[in-house]
């Protein structure tokens, strides 16, 4: 009978371990990042910003602090003439973001602004050509460093 107890009460805590409700974690979910930016045509690296969001969900007893957030895009479709070739990444380092942190047991949308530029030669003879960016964020924050991919693309087109 004394052997029972042991594996009695191991069973019960391994069961009222595993059936919290809810979640007891941070996590990201559901990124993504604007669809489209046209370049103008005679722009030589001209300076504009792409805005990503991202689901912050915060499951923890605790409040998370949002620390860094950088970006890298890479390269995942081209259409036309386009100088960088598939898979091309450009590390945009770190990228400016609020809010800057989320509350114990709440949910937010976390906004990332990401700089980046362009250039466009084309002509109206040339037609247009576009490229296709995955956005990639990573989160360094106070439950752990999260990485996370754009649903959908940003594409460039210079028309």
């Amino acid at each position: 009978m004394h052997r029972l107890i042991p594996i009695t009460l191991c069973a019960l805590l391994l069961l009222g371990t595993s059936c919290r409700f809810g979640s007891s974690t941070f996590n990201l979910n559901h990124a993504s990042v604007e669809s489209r930016y046209v370049c103008p045509r005679g722009s030589n690296n001209t300076l504009y910003n792409i805005h990503a969001s991202t689901d912050a969900n915060n499951g923890t007893s605790s409040a998370v602090t949002i620390d860094t957030v950088t970006a890298v895009l890479t390269l995942t479709a081209v259409h036309g003439s386009w100088l960088q070739q598939l898979g091309s990444k450009y590390d945009a380092g770190q990228v400016s973001f609020a809010p800057a942190g989320v509350a114990a047991g709440a949910n937010t949308t976390l906004h990332v602004t990401i700089p980046s530029a362009c250039t466009n030669e084309s002509t109206a003879a040339s037609g247009a050509s576009f490229a296709e960016y995955r956005i990639t964020l990573t989160v360094k924050s106070s439950a752990g460093t999260f990485r996370i991919d754009s649903q959908n693309r940003h594409r460039i087109t210079a028309a």
